[in-house]
């Protein structure tokens, strides 16, 4: 049997992204193509995205559901409302 595992170069390595399963954002910390398989004589392998949440805990998700973390647009505190002058 192959190695278990192998790092994979990304464009959002190091980068604020968000997994859209979950909605949850974070810093892609690597992407490990990864042998999932359970089985001694039959491989395969998967692409898989390692984030580390706000809370400094690492989870997994697929590759294709990485997408990059834009900053929101603040709103405007204390407008006037209409009838103010």
């Amino acid at each position: 049997m192959s190695d278990q595992y192998e790092y994979v170069p990304h464009r959002l390595l190091h980068r604020r992204v968000r997994d859209i399963a979950s909605g949850v954002e974070g810093v892609l910390m690597a992407v490990i193509n990864e042998n999932v398989s359970d089985s001694a004589t039959y491989e395969r392998w998967m692409e898989l995205a390692y984030i580390r949440a706000a809370s400094g805990r690492e989870f997994t998700t697929a590759v294709g559901n990485v997408e990059p973390a834009y900053e929101q647009p603040t709103t405007a505190v204390g407008r006037r409302s209409m009838g103010s002058a």
